[in-house]
């Protein structure tokens, strides 16, 4: 995510002085307006009613596709939040209203330290509002991209707090489906955070959708075959294997041969950078086409690896 010019953090001061409580507006987008209005999740549903004046809106933390983010500070509480501004008309163009319903639903409700938290939500005739919590150390696929791998240690320390994560969704019937780097924040005490859960679903029933990142596909969803929670123990593996290698393990310059690659399991290591036995280990064990052979997320915190190589505390720290 860009950071916003000086003329682009102008151009957003004028973000709409009053915002009203949910259950009031009528001119939202219908399709919008239907959810919040039956959200469990309302800030409005709780009795809080936000206004601009609530916050201190500081300098924009960057800028995507549907709107911007911004610094801001709740001025009874001084606590600092990130404000997501995210504009209807391009959310509707795109079609991802439904994606953005979920994302609220979802996230509202969770609770776990490497998770994002979403305080509160709310909108205006054009534009669409969460209050997210800050993770002031930014976004990991930055850190990644400067660092072009990790060392074992941090690596392992990730993996496992997202394994942790992953687990306490699971229990909440939660597939996250879209697990990468751009999807993970790290907070001040470089705690790691899911920060985005667009494509994540309840798991009453097993599904068929094709979802989330290239790279980062299941050989079930490529195969548009039905698929469970256990595609989020595949997305992990791609992710430990990047984050030791700098690239996922079955990019290619076409996307059919990245299908062909996953539906095989082409699974590969380069001789460099130098990654133990151990942690290719665990990755095979991730990386498997039968989704129920996959070893478990509690099997995952108890590998040799993650025990030998993780900070015990959950926290990289450098």
């Amino acid at each position: 995510m860009a950071i916003a010019t000086e003329s682009q953090q102008e151009e957003h001061k004028n973000i709409p002085a009053l915002w009203c409580r949910f259950l009031d507006m009528l001119e939202c987008d219908k399709e919008i307006s239907i959810f919040l209005q039956n959200s469990s999740a309302s800030t409005a549903a709780e009795g809080k009613k936000w206004t601009l004046t609530d916050f201190d809106i500081g300098k924009p933390l960057g800028r995507g596709k549907f709107g911007h983010v911004y610094l801001a500070r709740e001025k009874r509480s001084n606590h600092v939040i990130a404000l997501k501004v995210l504009f209807k008309s391009q959310l509707k163009e795109s079609q991802v209203e439904h994606q953005l319903r979920r994302e609220v639903e979802i996230q509202s409700h969770l609770r776990h330290p490497n998770i994002l938290r979403l305080y509160g939500y709310f909108y205006d005739q054009k534009r669409v509002y969460l209050i997210l919590e800050y993770a002031a150390k930014g976004e990991l696929y930055k850190e990644l991209q400067k660092c072009k791998y990790f060392s074992e240690r941090r690596a392992a320390t990730y993996i496992a707090s997202l394994a942790r994560a992953l687990i306490y969704c699971h229990g909440k019937h939660v597939i996250h489906r879209d697990i990468k780097p751009e999807n993970l924040l790290v907070g001040a005490q470089g705690e790691l955070k899911i920060a985005d859960f667009g494509w994540s679903v309840h798991t009453f029933s097993r599904r068929r959708t094709m979802c989330g990142t290239l790279d980062y596909l299941p050989p079930e969803m490529v195969e548009s075959v039905e698929h469970d929670a256990n595609v989020d123990i595949w997305s992990l593996g791609i992710l430990c294997y990047e984050f030791l290698y700098g690239l996922p393990p079955f990019e290619a310059k076409e996307h059919s041969d990245t299908y062909r690659r996953i539906v095989q399991v082409d699974l590969k290591f380069p001789p460099k950078p130098i990654v133990s036995s151990a942690a290719k280990d665990l990755i095979s064990q991730m990386l498997v086409k039968d989704s129920s052979k996959r070893l478990p997320l509690h099997k995952l915190l108890e590998h040799t690896w993650i025990v030998q190589s993780a900070d015990p505390s959950g926290v990289y720290r450098g």
